[in-house]
């Protein structure tokens, strides 16, 4: 009993130490650096692909930094194209501290309002100086994760992004089916050479083409006149609960509200980012530790960077009339969809791509049959909306663009395939433990 008793007091201050340190494994620090990412995305008004390359990158840099101290899951060296091998730190450091210190320096890295974020930086290490680390450890600490950031960036300015900058003005197709701005701004297209952006883990942009699209026709009898009239017919019958769907899903980052001659704006979530809180939300209802929520965010934020990559390649290749178009100029002038049309061809529909994506990898992740309650678009006034699964998500989320009159029951349907598939090929490719 005497030798049981030594024993227990020698440990005393290694127990005390690793319960003084348990904070370390708290994901918290990363969530609230991932709102304050999001809430300056949509603030500076980043379209969504754009939007879904600034999470990639963030991500993967505190996932990175994680990984060097947990031998149970692998680092995305060699896993994703041209990444980087992230040399381990030679110091001792607090994981967590440095993991989102590298989040937000790349995040400043990469967006409009650096002081906004910085912020919110000045906040969260706040946080992690009330845990009386030592300045050592601090310093060392915040020093790798400034390391892990300038090695991303380094990674990141190589996908051709800068590029798509100076690229010529986009010409618009001027034939009959083709895609053109919409009202009430007619904005000009919206990443017309996003497929020129290196993918993550697809071997090309056009890896995963859907099937062709159908033939434009303004023959009443044809296929193409015939899903046009579904948008319209379903447009015109929208049950409460039709609306709802679409308002909880529209995740427009810019959308335009004109009232005689004034023009006012409202700055919404992306649809990456809706699935990025998603991601946190199961997170935290799940009490995920930094590592696995690290995980977790980086797999979602791949599925969408390339989601986007895919869907924007035959967007502005089959270039198809939107319903807006089409039903204003052969059946109705008068006609409006619910929600606004986005400043981009019709086929595929983006949201039907990511979100598929999203819940497929995340499926993947955190099984198929957990429940969460997605209060992402609670501070845009919308309810919280509780979903049995990832699927019944993404479901909800594709065909919400058919009763906000935006997209064709095709582009939906071909665009959750575009999504599936991409989503097995990254968790086919990816690796995590």
């Amino acid at each position: 009993m005497r030798k049981l008793i030594v024993i227990i007091v020698l440990l005393m201050p290694y127990l005390s130490n690793a319960q003084t340190r348990a904070w370390e494994t708290d994901a918290t620090p990363l969530h609230r650096a991932q709102k304050a990412l999001t809430d300056v995305i949509i603030h500076d008004i980043f379209s969504p692909p754009v939007a879904s390359r600034i999470y990639a990158y963030t991500n993967i840099a505190a996932y990175e930094v994680l990984v060097k101290q947990n031998k149970a899951y692998r680092s995305m060296y060699t896993q994703l194209n041209s990444f980087p091998e992230i040399p381990v730190c030679k110091y001792k450091i607090c994981a967590s501290l440095a993991a989102v210190n590298a989040f937000l320096i790349t995040g400043k890295n990469l967006v409009f309002s650096e002081a906004l974020l910085q912020d919110s930086i000045t906040q969260i290490l706040q946080w992690y100086k009330n845990k009386k680390i030592s300045r050592q450890e601090y310093d060392a600490s915040v020093l790798y994760g400034q390391q892990v950031a300038s090695a991303v960036m380094q990674w990141a300015a190589k996908d051709k992004y800068k590029e798509t900058r100076s690229l010529r003005r986009y010409n618009y197709l001027k034939q009959e089916g083709k895609w053109m701005p919409t009202p009430p701004v007619y904005m000009a297209a919206v990443e017309p050479n996003w497929n020129r952006i290196r993918p993550l883990v697809l071997d090309s942009a056009s890896q995963f083409r859907p099937e062709l699209p159908l033939p434009f026709s303004k023959d009443t009898n044809s296929s193409f006149y015939r899903q046009v009239l579904e948008v319209y017919d379903t447009t015109r019958h929208l049950s409460a609960q039709h609306i709802a769907i679409a308002s909880f899903w529209d995740c427009n980052p810019f959308a335009v509200t004109t009232e005689g001659h004034l023009n006012f704006a409202t700055k919404k979530i992306s649809p990456g980012g809706h699935w990025m809180s998603i991601a946190g939300v199961v997170c935290r209802s799940t009490n995920a530790t930094m590592m696995k929520a690290a995980a977790a965010y980086s797999l979602t934020a791949i599925a969408l960077f390339d989601g986007f990559i895919i869907c924007w390649d035959e967007k502005y290749r089959s270039n198809i009339i939107r319903p807006e178009t089409y039903i204003n100029k052969y059946m109705d002038e008068s006609w409006r969809p619910l929600l606004q049309t986005p400043p981009f061809p019709e086929y595929t529909s983006g949201h039907s791509v990511i979100s598929t994506a999203a819940a497929t990898v995340l499926n993947h992740f955190f099984g198929k049959a957990i429940g969460f309650d997605d209060d992402t678009e609670v501070e845009f006034g919308l309810p919280v909306k509780h979903f049995n699964s990832f699927s019944e998500a993404c479901n909800e989320a594709a065909i919400s663009r058919l009763y906000g009159g935006i997209h064709y029951r095709a582009a939906i349907e071909n665009g959750q395939k575009q999504g599936n598939n991409l989503g097995e090929w990254i968790t086919g490719k990816i690796k995590m433990q």
